[in-house]
């Protein structure tokens, strides 16, 4: 989907995290949060970006420059090694367009050009049958299964999908 552009998150953001907030859409994140924790949330991905850690975006089309949803990634270690992790959230209004699958190919973009060669993992909740999809779609490939943590505390059976870019 060539329409999807990714914008870097900014300072006006806080209501692209409001609107991504969703009971259906917060299932297989813990529930939605709280207004205090959605401005946290915003204030960390703010920082997290100056600092280097993590890289956060607005998912855009021509027809939603507000937004249709998020993607990021951030440093990671997978068993030991370095990587990233991304996460997104497509509006339920908007999803099983291809937004999501377009965004994550940018972001996997982004960060192959930012660090060649380092592998990106996608975590998917086992019962998540729509993110384990796109995961396939962007060209991911599933090494297996374990239990991973999000929201910290809450531990459930989550795929791992990884996606190796090319180095440099």
């Amino acid at each position: 989907m060539s329409d999807v552009a990714l914008r870097p998150w900014a300072a006006d953001d806080l209501e692209t995290l409001r609107r991504a907030n969703a009971p259906e859409m917060m299932t297989y994140l813990g529930g939605p949060e709280t207004e205090e924790q959605l401005v946290a949330r915003h204030e960390r991905y703010l920082r997290l970006g100056s600092e280097g850690a993590a890289w956060m975006f607005r998912i855009v089309t021509p027809d939603h420059p507000e937004g249709v949803g998020t993607i990021g990634y951030w440093r990671h270690e997978h068993h030991g090694e370095p990587a990233f992790e991304t996460g997104w959230a497509v509006e339920s209004a908007y999803q099983g367009r291809g937004f999501a699958t377009a965004a994550l190919r940018l972001a996997v973009a982004d960060a192959a050009h930012r660090e060649p060669g380092t592998p990106v993992y996608a975590y998917p909740r086992v019962a998540n049958a729509a993110s384990n999809a796109i995961c396939r779609k962007a060209g991911f490939t599933l090494e297996g299964e374990e239990d991973f943590e999000h929201p910290k505390g809450t531990w459930a059976a989550s795929n791992v999908w990884v996606l190796h870019p090319p180095a440099a």
